[in-house]
């Protein structure tokens, strides 16, 4: 049996509980809102996409059919997204990768993000460093990616899971999956 120490951590850990059982809806409607904006398309189709257990195991970036995806309109395959949690100083933050059929980056977004500070890696002009890149690619904070005062927890879990998920890309790439 749960045990609290007070009424209101109680009522705390409800509202977390119905904070992120509601996320998942809400995370599929902000990524098809992403996908139809970035691809000017209503008419696209979410592909789940599945790789061998043996090769999930070696990746970098954990591959799921919920969490990447092939983007087809008309059959016509026009990109990948892929989407992922990434922990900052006491919560996670959720955020998307969507990539077109030459997988490059072509839009990245911070969907929700849970704490007080660090939120600023969810601007436009700071998430444009990762335009371009593509699975032969690697970032790295302080390297090649511009910090935030005030964000550093969050914009190097960022950076290491973008770079995973290039690498992931690469991997996928080279064994000719995607």
């Amino acid at each position: 049996m749960l045990y609290f120490k007070s009424i209101g951590t109680f009522f705390i850990a409800i509202l977390t509980f119905l904070s992120y059982s509601g996320d998942r809806n809400s995370l599929e409607k902000m990524v098809d809102k992403e996908i139809t904006k970035v691809f000017d398309s209503k008419d696209f189709q979410k592909i789940s996409f599945e790789v061998p257990v043996e090769l999930n195991r070696e990746l970098p970036a954990k591959i799921t059919t919920e969490n990447f995806f092939k983007i087809t309109n008309k059959d016509v395959p026009i990109g990948y997204v892929y989407l992922d949690k990434a922990p900052s100083k006491t919560a996670d933050f959720d955020y998307l990768v969507i990539f077109n059929d030459k997988k490059e980056i072509i839009h990245t977004k911070v969907l929700i993000y849970r704490e007080e500070y660090g939120g600023e890696i969810g601007s436009k002009r700071w998430l444009k460093q990762f335009l371009g890149l593509g699975g032969d690619d690697r970032v790295n904070y302080k390297t090649n990616i511009d910090g935030i005062a005030g964000a550093t927890i969050s914009v190097r879990s960022m950076t290491m899971s973008i770079d995973r998920v290039l690498q992931t890309i690469g991997i996928l790439q080279k064994k000719q999956l995607i």
